[in-house]
Parts: structure tokens; C-alpha cells; sequence
């Protein structure tokens, strides 16, 4: 038995892993304007590569983002026509809950440490939502952290204003800043040496096993924070989600691991 998870709020990611979150496979594409083309061929690399049929999936994972409207939309309809045709759940997680969760295993951060995720927004913004970290290592031996801001999608420089505390503040630690959201604005939000810059959706379908494992709900609604470049008038298109708290203590914000 095996769990598919997919992520397009960035590139391409799929992953298998299985029931214990051990990775069985896995394939990326850093193609940004074809994840329809991108998605369905990495997904059968997968099932290839581990040795298993798409009627021995128990659950497939899906992110959430927060991203922008088109390739976000392929990930989430991918995954839900898949369970829904498998007779099997569809599992969502916010797509920066998993980065900050893989910042944890990749930067060796330990409990206090804060962490600020972000991710392209196009337009001049960025995606963001900052964590603490609660525990390195918690339930399977995956991180636990807690959101506690965001998501929500602005400019660099006001994101940078509202989250990076001022020089003289010597009291307030500095968050670790992850996601390639900051790598494109370096003179605002100056990313740590080696942080992951996309989601991995191994860490992703770990966080989700984790989830399901503590009885929280998934939602598989879109984390899009506004309306799309193009849609027809008085049409919503979007789902909103403000600012908020969780706990992750294999719930809440998040727990995941990394690969």
C-alpha cells in the first residue's frame, strides 16, 4: 500500500511513499508554465519506479499552497480526480507548512527557532506565513512546528518591514527565511545558506500522514489569497485565508520531515 503526494505551488513534485512515510520514489520538473504536461508523466515515473499499480493507493496528497490560481488548480483537480476515481481520500496541506517543516530537518533548527516561509507570487509579491519551532523531531520522528502568521501574499519589502525585526531589537531573534519567494528579493529578505526553496512532497506526504494519524481534517480547499489574473467577471474563483494560528504538534500548523 502506497500514498501519492502532489505539489504544483511551485514546480512539479511528486512523491510515493509508503504507509510509515518511508519514500519509495520520487520526481520533480522546475517547469512553471506546463504543470498539466508536467504532472501526469512524473506521476507514472513513480508508480513505475516503486512497482505499484494505481489501485494500491490508499490516499493521495495534495498541496494547497498558497500559489497562484493555474498551477495550483492542476495539483488539486489531479489529486482529487485520482482519489475519487481510486475510492480513496484526498489529503490537503498547505504547501508553506511543508517547506518550514523541511527548513527544521534541513537546517538542523531546534525548539524556539522561528522560521519565515515564502514562496513566488508573482506581481511583485510574495507568499508568506512565519512558524516556531516546537520540536525538532516529534511523532515518527518528524519535525512539529506552529504557524503563528499567515499565510497571506504581499511585497517583499512590506512583508520584510512586518517580519524581520529592526537592528536594534537585539531581543528579538531574526527568523530563518526559506522559500525562493525570498531568493527573489535578497536585498529585502536575505535567504539561509542551504534552505529549501520548494516544497518536497515527501516532506508533504509525511506532514499529511502525520495529520490523518492525530484525527485533524485535511481540507483540500485552494489556498489561492486572491483572485487569478484572468477570470470572468463576477465569477469567484478563489478561496481566502487570512491570518491564524496552529499548533502542529502533529497538528495544527504542521509536522512533517524531510526526505
Amino acid at each position: 500500500m502506497a500514498v501519492l503526494a502532489l505539489d504544483t505551488s511551485a514546480a512539479v513534485a511528486v512523491s510515493l511513499v509508503d504507509e510509515d512515510g518511508a519514500r519509495l520514489a520520487s520526481r520533480s520538473s522546475d517547469e512553471r508554465r506546463r504543470h498539466a504536461e508536467s504532472l501526469a508523466p512524473l506521476i507514472t515515473e513513480v508508480l513505475d519506479e516503486a512497482g505499484i499499480e494505481r489501485a494500491d493507493l490508499t490516499a493521495v496528497v495534495a498541496g494547497t499552497g498558497p500559489a497562484p490560481f493555474t498551477g495550483l488548480r492542476v495539483g488539486l483537480v489531479t489529486a482529487r480526480t485520482l482519489a475519487l476515481s481510486l475510492g480513496i481520500p484526498v489529503l490537503g496541506v498547505p504547501s508553506l507548512d511543508a517547506l518550514a517543516v523541511q527548513a527544521v530537518s534541513d537546517l538542523g533548527l531546534r525548539a524556539g527557532a522561528e522560521i519565515l516561509a515564502t514562496s513566488d507570487a508573482r506581481r511583485k509579491e510574495v507568499y508568506w506565513a512565519r512558524y516556531r519551532v516546537v520540536a525538532h523531531e516529534g511523532p515518527h520522528g518528524v519535525p512539529v512546528v506552529e504557524r503563528t502568521a499567515g499565510p497571506d501574499v504581499d511585497r517583499a519589502g512590506f512583508v520584510a518591514q512586518a517580519q524581520l525585526p529592526l537592528a536594534d531589537a537585539a531581543d528579538t531573534p531574526l527568523p530563518v527565511v526559506v522559500g525562493e519567494g525570498a531568493m527573489l528579493y535578497p536585498e529585502f529578505l536575505p535567504v539561509a545558506d542551504d534552505a529549501p526553496l520548494v516544497p518536497d512532497a515527501t516532506v508533504l506526504a509525511r506532514l499529511a500522514l502525520v495529520r490523518r494519524e492525530a484525527g485533524e481534517e485535511l481540507p483540500t480547499e485552494p489556498l489561492y489569497l486572491r483572485r487569478p489574473d484572468v477570470h470572468e467577471p463576477g465569477v469567484a474563483t478563489g478561496s481566502g485565508a487570512g491570518s491564524g494560528t496552529g499548533t502542529a504538534a502533529a497538528g495544527g500548523a504542521a509536522a512533517g520531515g524531510a526526505a
